[in-house]
């Protein structure tokens, strides 16, 4: 061993050697792994558990949908849910027959133009009978005859724009005044329609007058009323009342010919003498209905022209 002499007269060891012997040890024993990392392995292990997981949800959801039970479930919630739109369906059309509607909006511009002229010109026309084709009504653009629902809804929606026109020209129109106008037109049309189907069952006339052509002759009247107020607008009262006096005659005129074919028996459709209490009460009926159209003419215009 080495000493090394000191101020006090000793001499002490040299340890260096050993100092850095342990030293070195204890580096090599801070340095060595006192426990095994598994952070990699947990990781792993999560990593497989999400893409386990929508695995397993998927073979969850196909055995709910590959269960017999769910599958019935699911059938007998369609087989409802046809059964309730067939329902809805079948009183809709008990009450609003949309699928006899279509007919009478069966139309086309060149039938319109004639039944437009067979409403303001009806003297000249012959032939009142309405065609049918296997014991079915042909459609009204095949026959000129035919009731239809265009040309009222047109001419209603028409009446009200000239309406508004009318009052705009004299300074007295207002949002609210076009709303009375129209729903007083409205009213008074659904009233006399009533009217009409109670008297039919009144006189217990047996025919083949829907309440649909019913409201088809009934809104007829609205081109006479357009023509009078538009004559009027343009020429002053004495066109209105010259042009209303014209359409209102036409009028007339055709719903007594219209009208005689379904009211009356096939003996006044022949032109003979129409005898009996029943025949007679069905006659006044008519010509009670072709009257009534002249007058709820004049009563919804004549406020419109001053």
């Amino acid at each position: 061993m080495d000493y090394t002499p000191t101020q006090s007269g000793f001499r002490q060891r040299k340890l260096q050697p050993n100092m850095r012997q342990r030293n070195s040890s204890a580096d090599g024993l801070e340095g060595s792994q006192l426990f095994e990392d598994t952070s990699g392995a947990a990781h792993g292990l999560q990593t497989g558990n999400q893409q386990a997981g929508p695995q397993a949800a998927g073979f969850t959801g196909q055995s709910i949908l590959s269960d017999p039970m769910s599958n019935l479930a699911m059938a007998y919630g369609s087989s409802l849910a046809s059964q309730g739109r067939e329902m809805v369906d079948k009183n809709l059309d008990r009450f609003i027959p949309i699928s006899k509607m279509k007919y009478y909006f069966a139309v086309d511009t060149v039938y319109v133009g004639k039944k437009l002229g067979l409403l303001v010109f009806p003297y000249m026309h012959e032939n009142w009978e309405v065609r049918y084709q296997q014991d079915t009504p042909v459609a009204p653009r095949f026959d000129v005859n035919a009731p239809d629902l265009y040309i009222p809804a047109m001419g209603f929606i028409t009446y009200v724009l000239v309406a508004g026109l009318a009052l705009g020209t004299q300074n007295r129109f207002s949002p609210e005044l076009l709303g009375v106008q129209a729903s007083s037109a409205f009213v008074w049309l659904i009233m006399e329609v009533l009217a009409v189907l109670l008297s039919l069952y009144l006189v217990t006339a047996n025919t083949d007058l829907t309440t649909i052509d019913l409201l088809a002759f009934s809104g007829y009247k609205y081109v006479g009323m357009i023509i009078g107020v538009v004559a009027g607008l343009l020429f002053g009262r004495s066109a209105y009342y010259l042009s209303l006096l014209w359409c209102c005659a036409a009028i007339f005129f055709f719903m007594i010919k219209t009208l005689r074919l379904k009211l009356l028996s096939d003996a006044a459709a022949e032109g003979r003498l129409v005898r009996g209490t029943r025949n007679q009460l069905r006659m006044y009926l008519t010509m009670s209905i072709a009257a009534a159209q002249p007058i709820f003419m004049y009563w919804l215009t004549y406020h419109l022209i001053r």
